[in-house]
């Protein structure tokens, strides 16, 4: 199972309306974007993971209030007031990026074309649904700090699995996959690995 199928699950659907509606972008739009932001986010979340610190932070993070439930109720979260959950989102972006939050958000935005001041509570709102899912997943597969890694790689649609293709990251590649070698992973992180 990877991201994708959140996405294009019904509670997708309604993520991708209330985004378009929050941000004042068309439907296309924000499903472009939730599409490349949500693979950034994980793959901030995946750099973390490879260090033993960095995962049992994360872990403890999923493990203390990500445990997936929010996901049951998303759709009506998303209607109402999200200034909590875009909150939430801000305290997760400054684990995941740190001082390159506004780098990726650059980067975002010129891939999408979307202003980095949308970018920016975009990001917010998707961070704790990201990480509800993976918490749900974690939950699911019995997971733990040094597993986080490969249940990371098999969300964003890479890894062993030895998929041909379906993958959130099929979805993006043709925008990300600057050296062409099939891998945006290596993209994605240098958003926020290398100084721009």
């Amino acid at each position: 199972m990877d991201i994708s199928e959140l996405l294009n699950s019904s509670t997708g659907q309604s993520l991708i309306r209330s985004i378009s509606d929050k941000l004042g972008i068309n439907e296309k739009e924000a499903s472009g974007v939730v599409s490349t932001a949500i693979p950034a986010i994980l793959a901030g979340m995946t750099k973390n993971a490879q260090t033993a610190e960095g995962a049992e932070s994360l872990n403890r993070a999923i493990e203390s209030k990500h445990d997936g439930s929010l996901l049951d109720n998303l759709s009506n979260i998303l209607q109402g007031q999200t200034q909590e959950l875009q909150n939430d989102g801000d305290g997760i972006l400054g684990h995941v990026f740190g001082s390159k939050r506004t780098a990726v958000e650059q980067t975002l935005s010129k891939k999408t074309g979307v202003s980095s001041g949308k970018i920016g509570p975009l990001l917010a709102l998707l961070a704790p649904i990201v990480m509800a899912y993976l918490g749900k997943e974690k939950r699911k597969t019995s997971t733990g700090a040094g597993g986080l890694g490969d249940l990371l790689g098999g969300l964003l649609g890479s890894g062993s699995q030895g998929r041909s293709g379906g993958g959130i990251m099929d979805m993006i590649s043709g925008t990300l996959d600057k050296d062409g070698d099939g891998d945006v992973i290596d993209e994605i992180f240098d958003m926020f690995s290398k100084k721009r």
